[in-house]
């Protein structure tokens, strides 16, 4: 009869934002590590004439350890990740969307957003302009009503405000995970 070794598997309740927290955690180890292995990439000896070898700086474990590490951290980042977008894909708004669908609706109406603001901050232009013999003004006309980029303005806000509340609401919901 074979006897099977079973990785322990920790089961764990949580929801989106706290796993999306778990994920940044697990970035920044990620980049520690990656300064680690760069850190200790070499160690240090001196090599005598007559052969005599006296280290110096011997990183080869540390190296080594931060490696290992290094690639179980990526791995444990790509199954959490995994995870969130499952999730992300699995939620539903109240209106059909799923949370990442959701988010990329108001990414792009905040970019909307950033640009009605800007336009709105133009107005029409008559200038005079004198030449040798003629005088005349040039006017610029806005090609569109502030107005009604204004009120699209409080409908996107609206719109931004209720998908944030709703995805937040969503974020809340546990579920279970392996780590």
């Amino acid at each position: 009869m074979k006897s099977v070794e079973r990785k322990k598997v920790m089961v764990m309740k949580i929801n989106i934002s706290g796993l999306m927290s778990i994920i940044a955690e697990e970035e920044r180890k990620f980049d520690t590590l990656s300064n680690i292995l760069r850190s200790n990439i070499y160690s240090t000896s001196i090599q005598e004439l007559n052969g005599t070898i006296n280290i110096i700086d011997d990183y080869k474990e540390e190296f080594t350890k931060a490696l290992e590490d290094y690639s179980n951290t990526m791995e444990r980042i790509s199954k959490l990740k995994a995870i969130l977008y499952e999730k992300n894909n699995s939620f539903k708004l109240t209106d059909g969307r799923t949370i990442q669908e959701a988010i990329i609706d108001n990414t792009n109406l905040r970019k909307m957003k950033a640009t009605y603001e800007m336009m709105i901050n133009y107005r029409n232009v008559k200038k005079r302009v004198t030449e040798v013999n003629n005088s005349y003004f040039e006017c610029k006309t806005l090609n569109f009503d502030i107005d009604k980029i204004k009120e699209e303005l409080k409908v996107i806000d609206s719109k931004v405000q209720v998908t944030d509340f709703e995805i937040s609401k969503l974020n809340s919901i546990e579920f279970e995970i392996d780590l």
